[in-house]
């Protein structure tokens, strides 16, 4: 019985009579050349228990950046680039690192020395050096490791899935056998008596061998190794190159979980490749599956489209509430030092790192955003411990101040911004807080703005369009205020005014009245009626030297229109505003 359920999808034209979403065409991809997978590696599990499991803890991550990752690089590391990014791993809180393969080059030879003759390597980190199942490489990868006072891992490999073994090794199964065999014998040999060293085998392209056959060379492995609970062996399980769904993997991982001999005597690892696009999800259904172990490179670099990233695997677990038990508080000192040493660019969308994963251009995500943000600012508020509040502000699966990200990058606005975007950068970049009636005002004409020039527009060129729109002049301005003046008299208090309109002096004295009420009143005795629905005061940034800005919603023959001041002085900011309502209000009249 398969393991496997099969869902059919139509080959080919759909019926005349079936419904105009459905109707595919056969395309020139010739995909009859290659094989179901199902039938390759179908693994006798019917009873599964992944898929009821849930990450509770962080497995042991193993980062294989200077050996699997460095192999794969255009310009492999040299040995400031390889310290470098040791260093960094060191410094995030990896317990086991895989530095090398010390058969292959002089450059990782020496750089495991080196490891042997310092410090570098702290006394609580495991150092792993790699190898094929070869003696005289195996000879090789010893001497390397002679001397290291740290726990080491041999790490010994043999591809073992049938292609491999066909068109690679020209070996059937049973020669296969026996060559790995032999070369676990030589590893035992030659390092079993050092007893700082643990054994690793990676039965390469596990994930496409037939179950019983790894499953009976891992068995004889770790028995010809001696394995026991004080000296586990290591059983690492790779999918090399990920040619299935992430459910098959699950299988075949729980598969080799229940069935492995000495199973408290193994660590169970995988190494799982990216060729599908899964390889986070392999990962995380291998752990579901029982993998205690997961090797990978940081942000994902390696062969063709990579090695599982194990940033993202490790992120992935503090969205959730679980210790990932490395330390991505400064992720861009992280990326900046991989960027370095890899030689390559991190993607601007790439999880957690990327420039632009927090970033939001979509005007329903701004708008729902900076809700968020003060939802949260509010609950925080009186807490002893402001960073327990729970987080949940829509879009942001994390805070970006946890990997030290701060909030300037996480609404910036563009042709698809909206009016939360464009109010939360002027919040934020300027300190003013719009009434929403103006976001939506004020959205209109950033559009505008962006649609003409195509780009994104930062928090200074929105105040900029916000002063032009609201502050700015207008042209030739008919109404002005000449001079003013507010004492009291009499224990009550005197304003006088004189306001020009259209080159005519008018003066004017207002009693029981405050200065702003005064200016209404003299205007309308010149016909020139202002009708204030709202006033809103708020200042650019914060101390001595902030301006500022007072808002206003005045009535129009259209319905209603905005109009800003903006001055050191509070009073002089809302005096402005009453001037430019009157002009506004002139100008509409004319355009009338």
């Amino acid at each position: 019985m398969s393991a496997f359920p099969t869902i059919s999808t139509p080959a080919g034209p759909a019926p005349s009579d079936a419904p105009s979403w459905n109707r595919q065409q056969r395309s020139q991809m010739p995909s009859h050349r290659y094989r179901d997978v199902f039938s390759k590696v179908d693994v006798p599990l019917v009873d599964r228990s992944w898929p009821d499991r849930r990450l509770t803890e962080a497995p042991l991550w193993v980062p294989v950046d200077l050996r699997d990752g460095n192999q794969a690089l255009p310009e492999p590391m040299n040995p400031e680039r390889k310290q470098r990014f040791f260093e960094l791993m060191v410094a995030m809180g990896y317990k086991e690192i895989e530095v090398g393969y010390p058969s292959a080059s002089q450059t990782d030879f020496d750089f495991v020395r080196l490891l042997a003759r310092t410090d570098l390597a702290p006394d609580d980190v495991t150092v792993v050096v790699f190898t094929p199942a070869r003696r005289d490489l195996i000879e090789r990868t010893v001497e390397s490791v002679r001397g290291i006072s740290n726990e080491v891992v041999i790490h010994m490999y043999t591809a073992t899935a049938p292609t491999w073994r066909d068109v690679v090794l020209g070996r059937n199964t049973d020669d296969l056998r026996a060559l790995i065999l032999s070369g676990a014998s030589d590893v035992r040999e030659l390092a079993g008596d050092l007893p700082n060293v643990r054994f690793e085998f990676s039965p390469e392209v596990f994930n496409l061998t037939e179950p019983d056959y790894v499953l009976d060379i891992c068995d004889a492995v770790t028995d010809l190794w001696q394995a026991t609970p004080h000296r586990p062996v290591i059983l690492n399980l790779p999918a090399t190159v990920e040619v299935a769904t992430p459910n098959v993997y699950a299988d075949q991982i729980e598969y080799m979980h229940r069935n492995i001999a000495r199973r408290d005597s193994v660590i169970l690892s995988v190494h799982p490749h990216n060729d599908r696009g899964t390889g986070i999800a392999c990962a995380e259904l291998a752990v579901l599956a029982g993998a205690q172990r997961v090797e990978g490179c940081i942000f994902g670099n390696g062969e063709r489209t990579g090695n599982v990233d194990i940033a993202t695997l490790a992120l992935n677990l503090h969205a959730q509430g679980v210790d990932p038990m490395i330390d991505f508080s400064d992720i861009d000192e992280i990326r900046r030092t991989v960027e370095h040493c890899n030689q390559l660019e991190v993607h601007p969308r790439h999880p957690y790192v990327g420039d632009l994963v927090h970033t939001a251009f979509s005007g329903t995500h701004q708008d729902a955003i900076k809700k968020g943000f003060a939802e949260h600012q509010i609950r925080a508020q009186g807490e002893v411990h402001p960073d327990s509040v729970e987080w949940r502000v829509p879009y942001l699966p994390i805070d970006p101040a946890d990997i030290g990200r701060s909030y300037d990058a996480v609404i910036r606005v563009n042709s698809q911004s909206g009016k939360g975007g464009i109010a939360y950068l002027l919040e934020t970049g300027y300190g003013i807080e719009l009434p929403r009636r103006l976001q939506i005002d004020l959205a209109r004409h950033v559009q505008r703005r962006t649609d003409s020039v195509g780009t994104e527009l930062s928090a200074d060129q929105l105040w900029l369009i916000f002063r032009e729109v609201y502050a700015g002049g207008k042209g030739a301005d008919d109404v002005a205020l000449t001079s003013f003046d507010s004492h009291e008299s009499d224990g009550r208090n005197t304003t006088e005014i004189t306001v020009e309109i259209c080159g005519e002096q008018w003066e004017s004295t207002h009693k029981r009245v405050g200065p702003v009420e005064a200016l209404i009143e003299a205007l309308a005795a010149c016909g020139r009626h202002v009708d204030i629905l709202s006033l809103t005061q708020t200042s650019v940034h914060a101390g001595s030297d902030s301006e500022a800005v007072t808002i206003l919603e005045v009535r129009t023959a259209e319905g209603s229109s905005w109009v800003a001041g903006v001055d050191r002085s509070v009073l002089t900011a809302t005096l402005d505003a009453v001037i430019r309502a009157a002009n506004s209000a002139d100008r509409a009249t004319a355009d009338l």
